[in-house]
């Protein structure tokens, strides 16, 4: 039987860079190697995109991946277009594994559609919406999902009139607050905001990492998460449970603090993991996702209520990281995950394929 060639693109210029190393490497030591021949393509923290042979010393030791260029070459363009090429004749389709900014933002996927490689995960429009929470909550209210109040304002309406921006968050929310940039992961420019003089940091550190910030109203709730997969048809894991180390899932909660609990599966009752798992596919239906996702929820304390946070179109892909434990706790082991994957994103393709073009 003749291998499917699987590109492995990762790294990238988000702060996730490390993650999605760590993830390709959990995919290449994973995958069965009767079925795959895994072609890696490493992207530098510079955004300079590297050849198979390049990259490869990252996924088989702790090793870097390295600049072959000074930033700024007038080569880029040429490099990348060389780059896309060699993966134009050397894979079948491509796991793009680069974490956060230009990797789950529809950049990527955008570039891998106009080549015609199939690739897993959502598309150019479900990635973005993904990554933007203010376009994605509102496609969530649009479909009636439990979401809770949130404000939007913008960098321009911040630097213009602080006062006014302040004043509209008062009159809708009350403290404490979360505010984050709209686009953007790790939790990085994310604060939780107590009083107006909080507020007032929170929205100037936001607005330092985005355009658009989106200011949420706090809950006291436990933080709980479901892995979807699918296409037109996705199913739901059993949820899981995060215990951040700090006061909230903040960035060093997340990769630094080795006193974050990950629960699999969450310790509630069957009704609300059942409505947990039905608003993790609503969630993944309502921004035309595919392929994979994460949805994250907040179950409050004293009412019991579910409200739905966001969705993340593509997790972490460590053996230890919270979307293949879920599905490992439902019955879906990580080899496993990979291959419906794979087949999943050339379901996907071959439909695509199907639609008139002129």
């Amino acid at each position: 039987m003749k291998k499917i060639r699987l590109g492995i693109i990762f790294g990238g210029r988000s702060v996730e860079h490390e993650v999605s190393i760590v993830s390709a490497r959990s995919i290449l030591n994973a995958v069965d190697q009767a079925k795959y021949e895994v072609v890696p393509l490493g992207v530098t923290r510079e955004g300079q995109w590297l050849s198979p042979i390049e990259a490869w010393p990252a996924l088989q030791r702790e090793a870097k991946l390295k600049q072959l260029m000074a930033p700024g070459s007038e080569e880029r363009h040429l490099i990348l277009s060389t780059k896309l090429a060699e993966a134009v004749e050397q894979v079948d389709i491509v796991f793009p594994i680069i974490h956060g900014t230009y990797g789950e933002d529809g950049t990527l996927q955008g570039l891998l559609e106009m080549a015609n490689i199939p690739y897993v995960g959502a598309g150019v429009l479900g990635s973005a919406v993904g990554m933007d929470k203010a376009i994605m909550k509102a496609l969530f209210r649009q479909q009636s999902l439990p979401v809770a109040d949130y404000l939007v304002t913008t960098r321009r309406e911040w630097r213009t009139d602080p006062e006014k921006a302040v004043s509209n968050v008062e009159k809708s929310l009350s403290y404490p607050c979360f505010v984050k940039p709209a686009n953007g992961g790790s939790s990085l420019g994310i604060s939780k905001a107590r009083n107006r003089e909080e507020l007032w940091a929170a929205i100037e550190l936001a607005a330092q990492y985005d355009r658009k910030v989106l200011v949420e109203q706090g809950l006291d709730a436990r933080e709980i998460e479901c892995s979807v997969l699918g296409n037109d048809e996705p199913i739901a894991s059993v949820p899981g449970e995060i215990v951040p180390a700090n006061d909230f899932y903040d960035y060093q909660a997340k990769y630094q603090s080795d006193q974050t609990q990950l629960l699999v599966p969450a310790a509630v009752p069957e009704d609300t993991a059942a409505q947990v798992q039905n608003l993790a596919v609503r969630a993944f239906r309502a921004i035309d996702c595919a392929g994979l996702a994460r949805v994250d929820f907040f179950l409050t304390r004293n009412t019991g209520e579910v409200y739905l946070n966001e969705i993340n179109t593509l997790p972490g892909f460590t053996q230890v990281s919270m979307y293949p434990k879920l599905w490992e706790a439902t019955g879906i082991g990580y080899s496993e995950l990979i291959d419906r994957l794979v087949a999943l994103a050339l379901e996907r393709h071959l439909d695509k394929n199907k639609n008139k073009v002129g």
